[in-house]
């Protein structure tokens, strides 16, 4: 059985923020993974933004939904008749805002990471039904003609933690995750069991582990990190003290953590 060490690290958007005392790269990998949207910033071409000069390529930021995959890698959904998608066609080099500051009073204290990294189309079934178990309601549109998903191919990554508290973390210090095909072959299977046969498990999770109010919290993604959860528009993530590689070593996780749960008071 798991030895737990629990602190709360996922977040709604104006929520919770990963404790600042992770080292840059780990708070750098909650921020993604508890945020559920982004801003993606691109390079417009010139003639798009200012038809009449033809210019060269314009900064351009828009807000989009985000999921994160196991390997980190920010999944888009985006439409080819938004200006963003014309800027990634032209050019895929992207930017994307995970923006940590909430609600709090003074926003410049709190964090935000910069992810740079390459755009590009994919058709992978598996990032699709990741993104739309994190953004259930983009399944109304995500089979429209024009909507495809993108998968941004990592660079590097700059995190603001706070007034002082910057840094540049290059991919093969953020990218660290260890990513298990056996478990990635039975996320599905797990969200679905876990939201199906175990509600009163996550909605303790959800309130017992995360602070979180209100019932009827679901699982939307596993990794070998943690799981994703969601309630309406809220979302929060649950960082497991250890890593996962299986199905068997999951389900251990998750039953120490309900246990660890039901003695929250």
């Amino acid at each position: 059985m798991p030895t737990l060490t629990r602190r709360p690290t996922g977040g709604t958007v104006a929520g919770m923020n990963p404790p600042t005392d992770l080292e840059p790269a780990a708070q750098a990998r909650a921020l993604m993974r508890g945020r559920d949207r982004a801003t993606l910033a691109s390079a417009l071409p010139g003639a798009l933004a200012v038809p009449q000069g033809n210019f060269a390529p314009w900064p351009y930021a828009s807000l989009v939904l985000a999921a994160v995959d196991h390997d980190l890698a920010p999944i888009l959904l985006l439409s080819t008749l938004a200006e963003h998608s014309k800027a990634i066609a032209a050019d895929p080099r992207v930017s994307l805002l995970f923006d940590g500051t909430g609600d709090l009073a003074q926003p410049l204290t709190g964090p935000r990471l910069t992810v740079l990294g390459h755009a590009e189309r994919t058709s992978d079934p598996r990032l699709r039904q990741r993104f739309l178990a994190r953004h259930p309601d983009a399944a109304m549109y995500a089979d429209f003609g024009d909507f495809h998903f993108y998968r941004i191919d990592i660079a590097r990554a700059h995190l603001v933690a706070g007034f002082g508290r910057i840094r540049w973390i290059e991919r093969t210090d953020l990218v660290t995750d260890p990513v298990s095909a056996a478990l990635i072959e039975r996320e599905a299977d797990i969200v679905s069991h876990m939201n199906n046969d175990h509600a009163d498990a996550i909605d303790l999770y959800a309130t017992r582990l995360l602070g979180r109010t209100g019932t009827g919290w679901q699982m939307t993604g596993i990794d070998a990190g943690g799981c994703d959860l969601r309630r309406a528009g809220a979302v929060a993530r649950l960082e497991f003290a250890e890593p996962v590689h299986d199905a068997a070593q999951a389900r251990a996780m998750l039953v120490a953590l309900v246990k660890q749960a039901r003695t929250v008071t």
